[in-house]
């Protein structure tokens, strides 16, 4: 990991104009309260979740990510909680957590950045619990054929400058090919991002 990568890439993803714009804020508030149990959240990040998740129902978040400059700044957030929060890495290509030992996972605006979703998504299965349910936030493909043609042109230079984040993956088909069966799902361009990057799909999936 390069020192863009290391140093940069966190800080950029922490400010208002990328996932701490307020749109984006409020599709979190709209997904994470949903969320109970044990909780292993996909790519922690800076800790943008932290707050909306509802401590009446959250026993524990594990946050998954493998940027120790990410985990300083959440580890700032992750204080009078009223649950406990866990930072893990990813020290291998296994998620470090037993089979059947998280009852939610919650995953938002992560997916775009996974190189290989797909054994990512088959981890996500084998530690959730049977029954227990995937919660997703996620930008991708937009439905608009003018737009994906600028998403197909753009990603190649977005995934250098945003850590790896693809513009145009089609989000219900990844998890349906990881082995989960999407529950509801909704969607819209979200206001005051360009269409490019603003195409959201949010909902509920379980194992298939």
């Amino acid at each position: 990991m390069g020192f863009y990568e290391k140093y940069i890439v966190p800080r950029i993803i922490n400010s208002k104009f990328a996932c701490g714009a307020k749109p984006i804020s409020y599709q979190r508030k709209k997904v994470v309260p949903m969320a109970e149990g044990r909780v292993l959240e996909i790519g922690i990040g800076t800790g943008l979740n932290l707050e909306h998740y509802d401590p009446s129902r959250v026993e524990r978040v594990i946050g998954l990510d493998p940027s120790e400059e990410s985990w300083k700044i959440a580890g700032e957030r992750a204080t009078g909680l009223g649950f406990d929060v866990e930072f893990v890495g990813l020290p291998g290509e296994e998620i470090p957590l037993d089979t059947n030992s998280v009852d939610t996972v919650m995953m938002t605006y992560s997916l775009c950045t996974i190189p290989d979703p797909q054994k990512a998504l088959e981890g996500m299965k084998r530690v959730l619990r049977p029954g227990g349910n995937l919660i997703f936030c996620e930008h991708g493909l937009a439905p608009d054929e003018g737009v994906r043609k600028w998403q197909d042109r753009v990603n190649p230079f977005w995934k250098r400058i945003a850590g790896g984040c693809n513009l145009n993956r089609n989000i219900p088909s990844v998890l349906e090919q990881g082995g989960f069966k999407v529950n509801n799902l909704e969607t819209m361009y979200l206001p005051d991002i360009p269409r490019f990057a603003g195409f959201n799909y949010w909902g509920t999936a379980q194992e298939a």
